[in-house]
């Protein structure tokens, strides 16, 4: 079992390894109100993950040590996620009498009927989601199953570093529970279709909430890292040059036109290609709104641009925009990175399940 749905009874650090950095995030609450504890992001070596696959554990440990070391936290537990491409979701019926040991080792059992891959090499989960609406004596129960390679590297990972890893999460659900920070700042009902945007720096991954819940969700291999090699190639910097100047500025007067706008345009083709694969596998036609989250969407005017091309209210995700925040944390570069938040901060939501 890989604690994908272990409640938590102590606070735990949300971790967000991504392609290109570490993200860590701290919570508190009091009352209905979260708080932001302490925050920090340190980059990943080259090519430490490729498409969410962890290929150096150590260069992502010290990246890890780093985040640690800048935002001064105390707690020792972390919260990671692995992507859903990596991870098989099922809901199967079952007897509701069953307890959880009983229903774990019945799953243990059955689990090759529902998983294509051999059982020794898999992590499995289990939730019971209600009752069965086919059955009264049966129960709807949520089967997740992830490679054990992409969870033990994440774990291996975190141990490294000093930490505990208390929960493997799914990246959608992570998502899906920071959307509930943003959903207030949105015109919309119960029932509004809403596509969640997550580009990030090699990968861009629509997710589609009804009434809050995940119904459809895609990668797709697009992100700002094809903005830094196009800078690279273009002005004749380094790799590590061009991330910076993409960053902090100083480049000629030409970027603007030449370079920044093309990509630009180039998001909201990935956009509308996203959405078209949504609305070509699924009973939906449109969406009410467009929330842009992950590195690229703190992007100037990017969110506009979407609303403008796409015609759909489009906005760029803050999950802290109704957060405290301590006085430790700087609230600058916090806001700065709030879209690529979303999953750091759906992670640290689990400190209070």
């Amino acid at each position: 079992m890989f604690g994908l749905f272990e409640k938590k009874t102590q606070n735990v650090l949300g971790l967000d390894i991504s392609s290109s950095s570490v993200k860590l995030l701290e919570l508190s609450r009091n009352g209905g109100r979260y708080r932001v504890e302490s925050y920090a992001v340190c980059s990943l070596p080259q090519n430490a993950v490729v498409e969410k696959n962890i290929n150096d554990v150590e260069g992502v440990s010290d990246a890890i040590i780093k985040v640690l070391g800048q935002s001064k936290t105390k707690l020792k537990h972390a919260a990671v996620a692995v992507s859903g491409s990596a991870v098989i979701t099922k809901t199967i019926e079952m007897d509701g009498s069953l307890n959880d040991d009983q229903m774990e080792s019945q799953i243990a059992i059955e689990a090759d009927q529902y998983i294509p891959y051999p059982l020794d090499e898999v992590a499995i989960d289990f939730e019971v989601q209600g009752e069965s609406e086919r059955d009264p004596e049966l129960v709807d129960v949520l089967l997740a199953a992830c490679r054990k390679e992409n969870v033990d590297l994440r774990v291996e990972s975190i141990e490294l570093a000093g930490l505990t890893a208390k929960v493997v999460d799914v990246e959608a659900y992570a998502m899906e529970r920071a959307f509930e920070l943003i959903h207030d700042q949105l015109d919309s009902d119960e029932d509004s279709v809403i596509a969640v945007v997550d580009v990030g720096a090699t990968m861009t991954t629509l997710s589609v909430l009804v009434g809050g819940s995940t119904v459809y969700t895609r990668e797709q291999l697009f992100g700002g890292k094809q903005l830094t090699e196009e800078i690279k190639r273009r002005f004749g910097l380094t790799y590590e040059e061009a991330g910076l100047a993409k960053k902090q500025g100083g480049l000629p007067e030409d970027y603007e036109s030449e370079v920044l706008y093309p990509f630009k345009e180039a998001v909201v083709q990935q956009v509308t290609r996203s959405l078209q694969f949504f609305f070509s596998s699924s009973q939906f036609n449109e969406v009410d709104y467009v929330v842009l989250a992950g590195g690229v969407a703190a992007m100037p005017d990017l969110a506009e641009l979407v609303e403008q091309k796409l015609g759909m209210p489009s906005l760029t995700a803050n999950p802290f925009a109704n957060m405290s925040v301590a006085s430790r944390v700087n609230a600058v570069a916090l806001g700065n990175d709030a879209p690529a938040m979303m999953i750091a901060c759906g992670l640290a939501m689990r400190s209070f399940d």
